[in-house]
């Protein structure tokens, strides 16, 4: 399943099992949430707790790729959001394929 895929299904253990056990998400959202001033969380618990928290508050969340920028070991991931806000994310790739590191930069 892709990251896409994963996302729009609603699936939390699909979008989990895209990453490593000691991935790190840095998101605005994070923050706004009141979640961690930093905006920065790191392991799937603590992933868990937030896009469990961010599936709830958006039952319409459906991601439509706009495109991707592969680098060396990440990939940058552009899409519009299910009110039709341009994102871009970033996703580091561990030896093993799952992501180590994500970062999201919401258009606001």
């Amino acid at each position: 399943m892709t990251w896409i895929e994963a996302w729009n299904s609603h699936d939390l253990e699909a979008i989990l099992a895209l990453y490593a056990e000691d991935a790190s998400m840095a998101s605005p959202y994070i923050q706004d949430l009141g979640i961690d001033p930093t905006g920065v969380l790191t392991g799937k618990t603590a992933l868990r707790g937030y896009w469990a928290r961010a599936l709830q508050r958006k039952p319409n969340l459906h991601f439509r790729r706009q495109g991707t920028f592969a680098g060396a070991d990440s990939l940058v991931v552009t899409y519009f959001n299910e009110a039709d806000r341009l994102v871009a994310e970033f996703l580091r790739y561990g030896t093993d394929g799952l992501i180590v590191q994500g970062a999201a930069q919401h258009s606001r």
